[in-house]
Parts: C-alpha cells; sequence; structure tokens
C-alpha cells in the first residue's frame, strides 16, 4: 500500500515506522522535520498542507492519513489546518485522476464535550464546549462528507502519551485537579490507523481510538506516587481550580467536561494494543525516574 502520511509529526512518524513493509511519503511543513522521516524509512516531501500547489509534491497514493497540526495554537490557527486545510488536501487528492482509495483525519475525543463522567460511544452525540473542538467537530464533518471517490475516517485521539510526552512529574508533584483522563500510548495512536488502513476498517466512520481504561486523576496519580516511591501528591476540587481568577475561558470549560470514552469498536475487529492502560505505557518513565 502507499500511503501518504501529512503532517508526519509525533504519531506520523511513529506511524511511518510501523509502515516499514509499505510505500511512505512523510510531509512536513518545514525542512526542519524532514531528516526524521527519513530516518523512518520513508520518502520525505516539504508541503504546506494548506498549499495545493505544495501538495502537487506528494506523489499519487492510496491513502491519505491527515496528522497536521496547528501546534497548540489558537481556534483561528486551528482552523487554518483542520478545515482550511483538510478541505484543501481532500480536493487535492481526491481530485486526482489516480485518486487515494482511503482518507483519514485525525481528531480528538475533545468533541464530545462534557458527559459528566459517563461513559460516551461512537454512537454518542457530540457537544463541543470550546471554540477549538467546535473547529475539529467541523473537520469531521468534512472529512466524513466531502471526499469524492475515497472513502472518509475520522479517527478520534484520547489524549496522546509516550516518549517525550510523559507528564509523570506534574503528576507526582502536584497539585492535581480531579476528573477523568481518557489516554492513549502514541504507539497505538500509530499502531490503530496502520490497523484501519490495513484491515480496510471503519470506512466512512469514525472510530475512537483510547486505550482499555479511562482513570480518574487523583487515582492515576496515587498510583504513579507509589511506583515513583513518592507520598500521593496534593489534590484539589475542580471547584478549587475553578475559583482562581486567572482561569481563561476555555480552560474553565475544559475543567468542567467529563466523559470516559470507550473503545470497543476498535478493540472488537481485533486491535491489539501494546499498551492496554496506563500501567503498560507508563512503565517506562517510572522506570526511568527511579534511575532504573
Amino acid at each position: 500500500m502507499d500511503v501518504a502520511v501529512l503532517g508526519c509529526g509525533y504519531v506520523g512518524l511513529e506511524l511511518a515506522r510501523q509502515l516499514d513493509d509499505h510505500d511512505v511519503v512523510g510531509v512536513r511543513r518545514s525542512t526542519a522535520g524532514l531528516e526524521a522521516v527519513r530516518a523512518t524509512g520513508a520518502e520525505a516531501v516539504e508541503a504546506d498542507v494548506t498549499d495545493p500547489e505544495d501538495l502537487a509534491a506528494v506523489p499519487d497514493v492510496e491513502a491519505v492519513v491527515f496528522a497536521a497540526s496547528s501546534g497548540g495554537r489558537g481556534a483561528e490557527a486551528a482552523r487554518e489546518v483542520y478545515v482550511d486545510g483538510l478541505r484543501t488536501a481532500i480536493d487535492h487528492f481526491c481530485g486526482r485522476a489516480d485518486s487515494p482509495d482511503r482518507f483519514v483525519y485525525t481528531s480528538s475525543t475533545g468533541v464530545y464535550g462534557d458527559h459528566d463522567g459517563a461513559w460516551v460511544d461512537e454512537g454518542t452525540p457530540i457537544e463541543p464546549t470550546t471554540d477549538k473542538t467546535e473547529v475539529l467537530a467541523e473537520a469531521e464533518r468534512l472529512a466524513i462528507e466531502r471526499p469524492t471517490g475515497c472513502d472518509g475516517t475520522v479517527a478520534r485521539y484520547a489524549g496522546l502519551y509516550g516518549p517525550d510526552r510523559y507528564r509523570l512529574a506534574r503528576y507526582v508533584e502536584g497539585p492535581v485537579t480531579e476528573g477523568y483522563l481518557n489516554m492513549v500510548h502514541r504507539d497505538d495512536a500509530a499502531g490503530a490507523v496502520r490497523c484501519l488502513l490495513t484491515e480496510g476498517l471503519a470506512r466512512g466512520e469514525v472510530v475512537n481510538v483510547v486505550d482499555d481504561e479511562p482513570v480518574a486523576k487523583w487515582s492515576f496519580a496515587d498510583w504513579l506516587a507509589e511506583q515513583c516511591g513518592r507520598d500521593s501528591p496534593p489534590k484539589r476540587t475542580i471547584e478549587d481550580r475553578l475559583a482562581a481568577a486567572d482561569l481563561s475561558e476555555t480552560v474553565r470549560r475544559r475543567l468542567q467536561t467529563s466523559k470516559r470514552v470507550a473503545n470497543d469498536k476498535l478493540r472488537d475487529p481485533g486491535y491489539d494494543f501494546a499498551f492496554p492502560t496506563y500501567r503498560e505505557g507508563y512503565r517506562a518513565a517510572i522506570d526511568a525516574y527511579r534511575g532504573e
């Protein structure tokens, strides 16, 4: 299979590594990241996903994975990448004479909004609560409805963690605000997309990419502290945190957003997680913290 990974960054590079028996083109916006793409064995192409002339440098492929990032910036930057860039990429690739068969867009479980800690799955109506998650919801609609001649898929990522993105010190040292964590290790975020492509799953559908066990933040922090040989960190309630005067409206909305995300749709066809829970996923970080 020929695959183009648009935005071949944290997850995209791992996806390229896992697709080493396929022909992969990793697309980055600047020359700085091209060597990392080549190190995976993939072909590296410099292109901006918002520029169709740039995208012309990407060869014809059977599948496109849109994993571009707005770099943690605000809603307007997110719209430029996730809506304008996604629309440009879909129109460009699906408009080619030799168009791809699959188009996968990586979104976020943040689009579910607040469900007061209840379980949600792909059948749960989304209720984005921030400007950025509203942008992501709009992009999801584009990914499912706009492609012509190929099948669109939305992979909704939970909170990503893994090498260089463990937040161990934050939870071990505290203070820790209550709520639920829905997480997925980088290797499984990439592995799930690999599975969707190679097994032909979730065509024209949305699928949650999240591990087996959402966990309360306080419980997670206590477990990490115990594993690291530390005392339990200080805790605070959501009400305590909301009382702070320096919180932005976006942070306030995020604090009031709680749910547990189910992964049955990914699990049931047979996807085998490398890190099914945080216990396996954080082991390397814990060992490094303890100097083992």
